[in-house]
């Protein structure tokens, strides 16, 4: 039996494979107590914990323990004269024309940040010795003083030497063993001090609390009978067991949302389908992605709270747009929606839970496009009536009626939509009508029609059970490492044995830590460099072949990285100027033996019947199909309503919808 639990803002889900098929259950999630959803979901599946084998875990509490300022107290440690580089930051802002602009606010106090007497020039060779004696008179009695829970040791190019980094946790780990130690030479090999340290702070502030979580999960799972294999999902789209979360916590700050992508791309593989735009409407946000030849996009740059983060992840792009975004009108009469979320806790107004504000949920019982009796498969009860009396004042406001108001609502939210798939499609290059879109989440298939329209794109592929295809994701994830390391390197004819003799070494290194972890097979690997042009202030990713490696030759690099430049810049494909190799990343994945296989999860009632609809300013005659009654090849015309226990998938006119063998509702346009 294979289990995957993933913590959403508003549900959590769960999904199970095994020999007797497959189960789906959708609980409220708890946000206090993360883990109190997770077992929530277990128990109502009713599988017996004993007979799970593999037990995967997505989950945001490394995100709200940064979003919402509840991580451990924390110090930062770093060279002498380098103090204040947290609250320095970079001179750029993210918002030019704000006058009363201010950075972001670090998760690490100025008072908690400490300097030590040590000095590292740029190539690794050491000017100044660690001062172990100021350490021990100084630095120790002030972090037992401060009475923290956790330390960011990141010393001035530590990246190319981590002598005084390793010392300093040698000292730290005996003198404080109650305290976690993050090294930034651990966390992230990467140049840029102020990203640099920002990573491995923000990593430093998460440990305590994953850790507890963590902890606090596997002694419940033992006391159920559980001795099964127990992982938790990364922001790169691969696993890792829990043991070696608590050492490595930055990395499931979007595991939920990485989730999502790996088990779309792996359902929409199965048809055939390589290019995608993954589209995650769940009740809070709104995730997108571009996944290109089966791999999702990964970046290096990303930003939680305005805090810069460098580490490998997948490139998601997310939006204040969810079932529950609340509907608004601003001071200048503008209807409005999100980023504001009513969440899990009281939730949209027809929930029933005190919520008095009208939220995109709400909006859809209006239209009648999601039906109170069949929310959730008729487990959940919905109020209509409180949907309408919370959007009615809305509606007067704007001098609407209450349908149009909700028309109105929903068609802003896909405006929203389709401008956060141009950012990552057509503004990098990317033409959306070469890519199928892929909805999935509770709302996402609700929307996915109308954004593919305004997008251009003539196909749509839901897959089956939609609105827990992240918990899919995390059963159906790899595992996986990245290492990252900075060295210089000019493009020389010396330059392919530096390289080779980087891959080598860093080869070694993630085999060993696989070994450690107890993950054994064949291993995969994924390396990249980050070039750029000399003077360049940013670099352009290249990945190498490794196939080819051990002939690799200057001007194969030359002419990878003029290539992949110009993809980026359109320019500079042809460029005679000197290039340099900055950085390099090793991806290290051990594949599933077995990929599970999403099947429909239940064929529910079959409903085939007419039902009043409301779209495009006006109440119009539909179908309302039992989704799981829709026969393989058998091809269904728009306006209609298709209905699972876990969404509900909305057909306007113009569209066809069809099931293919692989349990896939592939949308296309007449």
């Amino acid at each position: 039996m294979r289990v995957g639990v993933e913590v959403g803002g508003t549900f959590t889900d769960l999904v199970a494979i095994g020999e007797d098929g497959i189960t789906v259950t959708k609980v409220p999630s708890v946000p206090l107590q993360p883990d109190e959803g997770a077992f929530n979901a277990l128990l109502q599946s009713r599988i017996p914990i004993s007979s799970v084998e593999d037990l995967a875990h997505g989950s945001t509490v490394a995100t709200n323990a940064v979003l919402e300022r509840k991580g451990f107290a924390t110090a930062f440690v770093t060279t002498q004269g380098f103090r204040d580089i947290l609250r320095l930051q970079r001179h750029g802002r993210s918002r030019i024309y704000d006058l009363e602009y201010v950075k972001p606010e670090p998760v690490v106090t100025r008072a908690a940040c400490y300097e030590v007497s040590e000095r590292i020039r740029a190539d690794g060779s050491i000017q100044l010795a660690l001062d172990l004696d100021r350490v021990r008179q100084e630095l120790l009695p002030s972090l037992r003083h401060g009475e923290y829970r956790a330390v960011a040791v990141c010393l001035l190019n530590a990246y190319v030497n981590s002598v005084h980094e390793e010392a300093l946790a040698s000292i730290l780990a005996s003198e404080l063993p109650d305290m976690q130690v993050s090294l930034s030479s651990h966390v992230t090999r990467e140049f840029r001090e102020f990203e640099r340290a920002s990573t491995t702070t923000l990593s430093a502030y998460v440990q305590p609390v994953v850790e507890r979580y963590i902890d606090r999960f596997v002694k419940r799972l033992e006391g159920e009978g559980f001795f099964g294999r127990f992982s938790v999902m990364q922001s790169n789209g691969g696993r890792l067991p829990a043991e070696a979360m608590q050492s490595n916590a930055i990395t499931a700050l979007l595991s939920g949302p990485a989730a999502g992508v790996i088990g779309a791309t792996r359902q929409a593989g199965r048809s055939g389908y390589q290019n995608l735009i993954t589209f995650d409407m769940g009740g809070t946000s709104t995730d997108v992605c571009m996944v290109t030849e089966g791999k999702a996009q990964l970046t290096q740059e990303y930003s939680i709270d305005g805090l810069p983060i460098r580490i490998p992840l997948i490139d998601i792009h997310t939006i204040g747009a969810g079932g529950g975004s609340v509907v608004w009108v601003d001071d200048g009469g503008m209807l409005r929606i999100g980023p504001h979320s009513s969440g899990a806790d009281p939730g949209p107004a027809c929930y029933g839970r005190g919520g008095k504000k009208p939220t995109l949920t709400d909006a859809h019982v209006i239209r009648n496009t999601v039906r109170p009796e069949a929310f959730l498969g008729g487990q959940m009860e919905i109020f209509a009536d409180h949907s309408r009396d919370a959007l009615q004042p809305v509606a007067e406001q704007l001098g609407m009626s209450l349908e149009d108001a909700a028309d109105s609502a929903i068609q802003l939210a896909n405006a929203n939509v389709v401008r956060a798939i141009q950012l990552i499609s057509t503004e990098r290059g990317f033409d959306p009508r070469d890519y199928v879109l892929v909805p999935f989440g509770g709302a996402g298939p609700l929307h996915a029609a109308s954004v593919a329209s305004d997008l251009g794109i003539s196909t749509v592929v839901v897959p089956p059970s939609a609105g827990v295809i992240s918990a899919f994701g995390l059963i159906a994830s790899d595992f996986t490492q990245f290492s990252s390391l900075t060295r210089r390197v000019s493009v020389d004819n010396e330059a392919p044995s530096v390289v080779r003799e980087i891959y080598r070494a860093m080869r070694v290194e993630a085999m060993a830590k696989f070994e450690t972890l107890k993950l054994q097979g064949e291993l995969v690997f994924d390396f990249v460099a980050d070039m750029r042009f000399v003077g360049q202030a940013f670099e352009v990713p290249v990945s190498f072949e490794l196939g080819s490696l051990e002939v690799l030759s200057e001007a194969d690099i030359r002419t990878r990285f003029q290539e992949e430049h110009h993809k980026v810049f359109f320019f500079g494909g042809a460029s005679s100027k000197p290039i340099e190799l900055v950085s390099f990343r090793l991806g290290t994945t051990l594949p599933l033996e077995e990929v599970p296989i999403l099947l429909e999860n239940n064929l529910g009632t079959r409903l085939n019947r007419e039902i009043d609809l409301y779209f495009s300013r006006g109440w119009r005659k539909g179908r309302l199909v039992g989704r799981g009654s829709l026969a393989t090849g058998a091809a269904i015309a728009g306006p209609a309503l298709l209905e699972d226990p876990t969404s509900t998938l909305f057909l306007p006119e113009g569209w066809q919808a069809t099931r293919d063998e692989h349990h896939n509702t592939v949308m296309t346009r007449a």
